[in-house]
């Protein structure tokens, strides 16, 4: 597997016990012949509240959800602020010079493509 995931995946978003609470985020990855194509759920997550980091092998998915602005008054709330935090191990075969990542209405998608080297290619017969 390309990925092998840092921490245990829950089945359901749990907290993270640290010195920080935090949510594990859901994700789904897909393999292309290219890559490799991460989608984890973070909602109420913007690009300002979200950060990735890249360090030796280890890529760090970190989301921060703001409370929402009430302008009424508020008779119920179940949506507050929230940190989310996922941690996943590069094998080698990542072209981690090349990775890219957008969000998109609390979903975070990251593209992670394979180095030049792994990638299926056809061999010329002469």
């Amino acid at each position: 597997m390309i990925m092998n995931a840092v921490q245990e995946q829950p089945v359901r978003p749990e907290v993270v016990k640290s010195e920080r609470q935090y949510m594990i985020p859901e994700v789904n990855i897909e393999e292309t012949n290219d890559g490799y194509r991460l989608e984890a759920d973070m909602p109420g997550v913007n690009k300002n509240g979200l950060e990735i980091t890249l360090e030796g092998n280890e890529l760090t998915l970190e989301g921060h959800r703001q409370d929402a602005q009430i302008k009424g008054e508020l008779v119920h709330r179940e949506s507050t602020a929230a940190d989310f935090r996922r941690v996943f191990e590069l094998a080698p075969e990542i072209d981690s010079k090349n990775i890219a990542a957008r969000i998109d209405n609390g979903v975070l998608t990251v593209l992670l493509p394979k180095a030049e080297k792994v990638k299926p290619r056809k061999i010329a017969i002469s």
